[in-house]
């Protein structure tokens, strides 16, 4: 982003530089809700550039609650863009999966994610309307005021309100049951990990539900399966069959969304990241975000040194 950085603080210094202030205080929380509302990284560090290029182009002495008014800019061009993303996702190749973020030991260093904000929940929220994730995301997910909610969409708190229910509603009735530990979890994952890499099919197959479902995003511009693969033996065989096209295929742990996920390596490049539903012990879904317009953060932060 190409602003000036702050030279003053305070009730002395010039409306600007207190606007400029106070947005780069609030940046992580308006990344989070634009992220929340469109399940990208790069449209949503878009949408916050133009709220902030709209806020130097207003009258800030007439803004009374800038935060509110920073809120509301935003999620008023995330619905925007999510309108129009739903259009062009129509014609995306093959399943479309959010944007995965990975999460730093610090969480004032990730992308403004809320707690509520996990994988399993961004899968489900692209099942909902733009106007009923949006109410969703903003009052459940982020704690704005039906009224502010209305001012962000255009609608009265009412009509928001009802939204909000029946988005609420969706979300209980397609949320999976993942209320698998976080230890278990991890181990479920290594063990994940050695049967692929390793090529175990029995391994593989008995750590998988008889139901899994794996879910491949390539956008195609790589390979990928084009539709989703159904059953423990097919999913753990496309797994292993995938694995043995590379002689220097590798994992690295991470955590993604709050939760582990896998980082696929080959040649020291990643190539993509495999994140698992569990619950009973068993996988029950397997997405891998293989499309590389997705993974920008991810190459950056593991790029070979």
């Amino acid at each position: 982003m190409n602003e000036p950085e702050p030279n003053a603080e305070g009730p002395a210094a010039p409306p600007a530089v207190r606007a400029l202030a106070h947005f780069a205080e609030l940046r992580p929380r308006l990344a989070g809700v634009a992220y929340g509302l469109l399940g990208s990284v790069a449209d949503a560090e878009d949408v916050v550039q133009e709220a902030w290029v709209r806020l130097q182009r207003s009258d800030i002495d007439a803004i009374d609650d800038l935060t509110g008014w920073l809120v509301t800019t935003t999620s008023r061009l995330a619905l925007d863009v999510l309108r129009s993303a739903r259009v062009r996702r129509e014609a995306y190749v093959g399943p479309w999966l959010p944007e995965p973020v990975e999460t730093a030991p610090d969480p004032a260093d990730s992308v403004g994610l809320a707690d509520s904000l996990s994988w399993a929940m961004l899968v489900v929220l692209e099942t909902l309307s733009p106007a009923e994730r949006a109410a969703f995301v903003l009052h459940d997910v982020f704690g704005l005021t039906f009224e502010e909610v209305g001012a962000a969409l255009g609608r009265a708190p009412a009509s928001c309100r009802k939204l909000a229910s029946r988005a609420r509603e969706h979300v209980e009735a397609r949320k999976p049951r993942f209320d698998v530990d976080p230890e278990e979890h991890r181990h479920v994952v290594q063990a994940f990990s050695k049967a692929v890499v390793s090529g175990d099919l029995d391994g593989l197959t008995a750590l998988l539900d008889p139901d899994a479902v794996l879910t491949s995003d390539g956008g195609g511009v790589v390979k990928a399966a084009r539709n989703p693969v159904r059953g423990a033996e097919r999913v753990a065989r496309f797994l292993i069959g995938v694995t043995a096209r590379y002689v220097d295929f590798a994992h690295r742990t991470t955590t993604v969304n709050g939760g582990p996920a896998l980082l696929s390596v080959v040649g020291g490049e990643v190539g993509g990241i495999t994140l698992l539903g569990i619950a009973d012990g068993r996988i029950v879904a397997v997405d891998m975000v293989r499309n590389p317009d997705k993974l920008t953060g991810i190459h950056e932060v593991h790029r070979p040194r």
